[in-house]
């Protein structure tokens, strides 16, 4: 969902993507419903790994809530977000880290 916000609210100004250290290959369907309800297709977006994003030196690197767990990347900036983990969520709980999500993505757009 981060990626995607940075796609709506940074569109021309920044280039994100999105991984994770366990993707299970599929876009959650809670996501993708949630993602709806703001007028965006998150269908045309892909559970990725690490290991499929570009190997650069980024700006901002941003994980969110992985702890101790989270792999490396190579940054400039890093932020631990801290987020629960939607996917067990009910929708109404669920909407409520995808808010939080398009608030913080917002509030870094604007510091770069």
């Amino acid at each position: 969902m981060a990626e995607a916000f940075a796609k709506i609210h940074g569109n021309g100004k920044v280039e994100a993507y999105s991984s994770g250290s366990r993707p299970s290959g599929i876009i959650n369907p809670k996501a993708i419903a949630a993602m709806k309800e703001v007028g965006y297709d998150l269908t045309s977006h892909q559970s990725k790994s690490l290991d499929e994003i570009p190997k650069i030196k980024y700006d901002y690197a941003i994980t969110m809530g992985c702890g101790d767990e989270c792999p490396f990347v190579m940054a400039e900036h890093r932020d631990d977000w801290k987020l629960d983990d939607p996917k067990l969520l009910e929708p109404t709980e669920f909407n409520k880290v995808r808010d939080e999500i398009e608030r913080r993505v917002k509030e870094l757009i604007e510091k770069i």
